[in-house]
């Protein structure tokens, strides 16, 4: 799972004024490699001005295309969205990190379930795959979206939604909500915060009804649409959420941190079967940093404790983690941490990068 594949670009469509769709193609023998659940994501890389750049991007197609694709928003002041976005082109080669992340639920063709969606912006990307393969997989079930944009210009895969829409005309409710141009509706207008959730709660969504909801976007809206939904009822575990990593500064633990036992700390890796030893302090530096200073190629994209590309296991010892954006509580509780914001605190640490469960 820690090894990138060079890949080459099949199609690249720009989608918005701001945003490309890339698509890529996978040798035959990397199908299986590179075959991917709904809402998972790539991590791209490349050198970009002589620096190691590792971006993560969702996968925007349905499990049942069996086509990668991928949607890039440029960022301001966003070295691998712009680079992408001015450079990337049909026959390029690029190295591709196969599929992972947990932005899903099961799914089962007896199903006859409500799902609801919060995205905004970009976070409609894995909206995409999920909202496609759900209404593929489970003829019975059905999907709301919220979308929110800045204004009709800026929405992506608008044309795909219409699509959709058309395709699953009873099965499919989209909601658009707008910053910057006025609708008909007064509660489509604005920006999507916890007044506004708890108004769509009250007069257009019937939470009773819905069994998974799924948020995706900026920090804020995500928490306050969380914290709206389990307010009116809806239990925490129901409740998938991913941030955009580009809207999180790279956390920084600048308290000081009590040491016990021996200062430094004696860390074994496990990554791709193999088992990589070195030492470290306890305070200065988290076990991803460290790892990687001792030459060994650990898996990571944003280092900011938002996309779980370092998603690692504590097999033995104990860390400290700062912050998490993206593991559930049930992944914490079966001893899963985020090698980029995990501290020793043990004189002994085992990692293991192979587990899954």
């Amino acid at each position: 799972m820690s090894k990138f594949y060079p890949l080459t670009i099949s199609n690249v469509k720009q989608e918005t004024r701001d945003t490309i769709v890339v698509s890529f193609a996978v040798p035959g023998d990397l199908q299986d490699t590179f075959a991917y659940q709904q809402g998972q994501h790539l991590t791209l890389r490349s050198q970009i001005d002589g620096e190691d750049l590792r971006r993560s991007y969702s996968i925007c197609s349905a499990v049942q295309e069996r086509q990668l694709r991928v949607a890039i928003k440029r960022n301001p002041g966003g070295l691998f969205s712009n680079w992408a976005n001015e450079t990337f082109k049909a026959g390029q080669s690029i190295q591709v990190m196969p599929p992972m992340g947990n932005f899903n639920v099961p799914l089962d063709a007896a199903n006859r379930k409500h799902y609801l969606a919060f995205a905004a912006g970009s976070g409609i990307t894995p909206m995409m795959s999920i909202i496609k393969t759900t209404l593929l997989t489970e003829p019975q079930s059905h999907f709301t979206l919220v979308y929110a944009n800045r204004a009709s210009s800026s929405v992506i895969f608008k044309e795909e939604l219409s699509d959709l829409k058309d395709a699953y005309l009873e099965r499919l409710n989209v909601v658009y909500v707008m910053s910057r141009e006025q609708q008909d509706v007064e509660l489509f207008n604005g920006r999507i915060d916890r007044a506004k959730c708890d108004a769509f709660l009250a007069s257009w969504i019937n939470l009773e009804d819905i069994d998974a909801a799924f948020l995706c976007g900026p920090e804020e809206m995500v928490q306050a649409v969380s914290a709206s939904l389990q307010a009116h009822g809806m239990p925490k575990t129901s409740i998938k959420t991913e941030l955009f990593a580009a809207t999180l500064p790279q956390h920084k633990n600048n308290a000081a941190r009590p040491v016990t036992g021996n200062k430094e700390c004696e860390v074994t890796v496990i990554v791709d079967g193999y088992h990589n030893v070195f030492t470290m302090d306890k305070e200065k530096e988290s076990v991803l940093e460290a790892g990687l200073k001792h030459g060994i190629d650990l898996r990571y994209s944003c280092k900011g404790g938002v996309c779980a590309t370092c998603r690692c296991k504590v097999v033995e010892g104990k860390v400290d983690m700062d912050a998490n954006y993206a593991l559930e509580d049930y992944e914490i509780a079966r001893g899963f941490v985020l090698s980029c914001q995990s501290f020793p605190v043990s004189d002994k640490v085992l990692l293991d990068f192979d587990q899954d469960n």
